[in-house]
């Protein structure tokens, strides 16, 4: 799935050539997603002038002036193997391609999504307003989130610490990939209960899923299965993991071997010298 880094490559990727431009048209080519893609959606969209792209979580906020509307945001959410990349307006839809915004200036934003559990919808107002943004917590990237937060965030829960900085109501987008890899710099065992979690050691887990992101943005995100960013490239974030993947393989650290156990249904790989409860 992707993660907040790889939709945040995708935004920075996307924003030059769509921001302050106007959409020609939208053409929907299959409506049912994760919810259905609303009707008139085309209708609203063309001739709009999108003003900015920005990022809320994992979800691309296309913030919009429509030419016989009220202004609103075109929300975009690439659900489990979705990727919105930049093609000719020439180029040929392929099977998965379910939706396409073309711009003035030739090029075309794309939607490929095989699995169909991604999202886009309209929200007139304040976006952040939307049932699906409302609730998101503080983003990691910035000064709403550090360690003090985390910390009061923990303080009554039992669940693993790995599952609650997973949790997008304490803090946005920290998916699985790099909570096990944050986890590990910080030295922390992922099966510890949160509330557990000392204040000193909630300070250095913020300042590594801060740095973890960092880093995975520099890269372009990671590319295991169908992720590419909006040029069409592959990231490379995937070979600089220290656990996630490695189960079986030596710490780089130490040499003890990586192990891997089953969260939530994800998988959770962690060095069981380096990291402590």
């Amino acid at each position: 799935m992707p993660e907040l880094p790889e939709v945040e490559t995708t935004r920075r990727g996307l924003a030059a050539a769509v921001e302050r431009r106007r959409i020609e048209c939208a053409i929907v080519r299959h409506r049912g997603m994760r919810q259905p893609v609303p009707r008139g959606l085309e209708q609203r969209l063309a001739g709009a002038r999108i003003e900015s792209l920005s990022r809320r979580g994992k979800y691309l906020l296309f913030n919009c002036v429509p030419a016989n509307d009220k202004a609103g945001t075109l929300i975009v959410h690439l659900g489990m193997s979705g990727r919105l990349w930049l093609v000719d307006k020439v180029t040929p839809p392929e099977k998965h391609d379910h939706f396409d915004l073309i711009i003035d200036n030739g090029r075309v934003v794309r939607l490929r999504d095989p699995r169909r559990f991604g999202l886009v919808l309209w929200q007139t107002g304040d976006p952040l307003a939307h049932p699906l943004l409302a609730s998101i917590g503080p983003e990691p990237l910035t000064a709403d989130f550090d360690g003090a937060v985390l910390h009061r965030e923990t303080r009554t829960r039992s669940a693993a610490i790995k599952l609650v900085i997973m949790d997008s109501h304490v803090v946005a987008g920290v998916g699985n990939i790099y909570a096990n890899e944050a986890l590990f710099h910080a030295g922390i065992d992922p099966r510890t209960p949160a509330g557990r979690v000392s204040r000193e050691r909630c300070s250095r887990l913020a300042q590594e899923i801060k740095k973890t992101l960092a880093s995975a943005i520099d890269a372009g995100g990671s590319s295991l299965r169908d992720y590419v960013g909006s040029d069409g490239m592959a990231g490379n974030f995937q070979n600089h993991f220290l656990v996630y993947g490695r189960a079986g393989e030596s710490c780089t650290r130490c040499g003890t071997v990586i192990r891997e156990i089953k969260q939530a249904q994800r998988a959770t790989c962690y060095c069981p010298s380096c990291q402590r409860r």
